[in-house]
């Protein structure tokens, strides 16, 4: 840590990322000196290439605005490098870096040939037209396609970044480049798009949940779930929970929490998708419609449950909300959203007997399910939407099995699936790396 934060100096998202893979990773390689030697985990803690540039859009006004890019290219030691471009104000190279970074095990896990990169811009979607996001991402696209290609570095989606601007991104790399290739991921089906592709995150952090329930002997149905945030993963975690039979009690925006205690149904959750994506509402507006409570200024973790699923933003849960959620009886946490949980809480929730499934692991359906789109693309066809479900869910029955590989069983016989994901994810990346000599 001394020599990641001594090269990446004030960069503390970066070192809290490679802080938790670390803490697993050092003493597995302490007697593995093909590893050690190499300075495998060092290597991996320095992007191949790390790149920003200037971006500048005219406004509707005429006016002149100035943005920062970023594309973070970690390693491309199983694949080409894959990730997502956030369009956010708190972008900057440490957050990049970290996702880079947790992106590089999450792919590594899929058993899909993948590298690891991450992308994106400080410029703020909301509020801005579509011909403003139009101009910025074609601006954006205007550097970003000398760095890209399909066997080079694939992007996709994350915040800020959904079907409209991947949309005007590809549009304006197809106008450069004169190529229609799958460059992007996360496209329209009209132009070479997979379907379940905005689903797959949400479903596949309950897929991998419902696997960690059975490996324990549990069932997920009538179980209660609280889910923060509102968005994409969010929205469709809570689909497939209900489906499944769980009871989903909580939904959150940033500013407050709803809590119903009945149970959202399809009707209910149906309403709230309206309301998120039609209207652009706030997720108080649900108790005026629906029976429940909102909780202005609060996260779901005062609320007592049995699974929670952070879906919303990175340390959002940290060791105060870890110590209430233990309290009041939860006893899974499944990250939907990227590192979601500070690390002392994650030490509090394994010591305390709480089965964790870290994002890297249950939130990897949405890269999943863009490598499937990469395979559509590269064979000029689309798959069927039970095909891909089938493909999905087998996904994440393999990465939850990868996992328990390499786990050792904690003092309450439970499974540590961090140390299972840290550890099968970095070996694959390893061992790779190691095949190609130093480079």
């Amino acid at each position: 840590m001394s020599f990641v934060q001594r090269r990446s100096a004030g960069q503390e998202e970066f070192h809290q990322a490679v802080s938790e893979v670390a803490s697993d990773v050092l003493p597995w390689i302490r007697n593995k000196s093909e590893y050690r030697d190499a300075r495998v985990l060092e290597r991996l803690t320095e992007p191949d290439r790390s790149l920003s540039f200037r971006v500048c859009w005219y406004d509707d006004n005429g006016e002149l605005h100035l943005n920062r890019g970023y594309r973070v290219q970690l390693t491309n030691a199983i694949g080409p490098y894959k990730g997502g471009l956030r369009f956010h104000p708190s972008v900057n190279e440490s957050v990049l870096k970290f996702l880079a970074f947790e992106q590089t095990f999450k792919n590594a896990l899929t058993g899909l040939p993948l590298g690891a990169a991450k992308g994106g811009s400080d410029f703020d979607p909301k509020g801005r037209s579509d011909a403003e996001i139009m101009r910025f991402c074609q601006s954006f696209m205007s550097e970003l396609y000398r760095h890209i290609g399909p066997d080079t570095d694939i992007p996709a989606g994350d915040i800020g970044v959904g079907a409209r601007e991947i949309g005007y991104l590809y549009g304006q790399y197809k106008r450069i480049r004169n190529e229609c290739v799958g460059v992007l991921t996360g496209k329209g089906l009209e132009y070479g798009g997979s379907a379940l592709r905005s689903e797959a995150t949400g479903y596949g952090v309950v897929h991998f949940t419902q696997c960690l329930l059975k490996q324990h002997d549990l069932a997920l149905e009538g179980l209660s779930v609280a889910i923060s945030g509102s968005g994409n993963v969010a929205l469709h975690a809570a689909e497939k929970a209900i489906e499944m039979g769980a009871k989903v009690i909580t939904l959150s925006d940033s500013g407050g929490t709803i809590v119903d205690r009945q149970g959202l149904d399809t009707e209910k959750l149906a309403w709230v998708t309206a309301l998120k994506t039609e209207r652009r509402g706030r997720i108080s507006e649900y108790v005026d419609e629906f029976d429940g409570e909102y909780h202005e200024g609060k996260t779901p973790w005062q609320v007592n449950c049995d699974i929670a699923m952070p879906c919303a933003t990175q340390n959002e849960i940290d060791n105060d909300d870890a110590r209430q959620l233990i309290k009041g009886g939860c006893r899974v946490v499944s990250e939907g959203s990227n590192m979601p949980t500070r690390n002392d809480a994650i030490h509090r929730f394994i010591e305390a007997g709480v089965l964790f499934a870290p994002a890297k692991a249950a939130n990897a359906g949405g890269v999943a399910m863009s490598g499937l789109e990469m395979s559509q693309n590269a064979q000029k066809r689309s798959w069927s939407d039970d095909e891909l479900a089938r493909c999905l869910e087998s996904i994440m029955h393999e990465i939850h099995d990868r996992c328990v590989e390499y786990a050792p069983r904690t003092e309450n016989g439970l499974i540590n699936y961090r140390y299972g994901a840290n550890i099968a994810g970095f070996r694959k990346v390893a061992d790779a790396m190691l095949s190609f000599g130093v480079c």
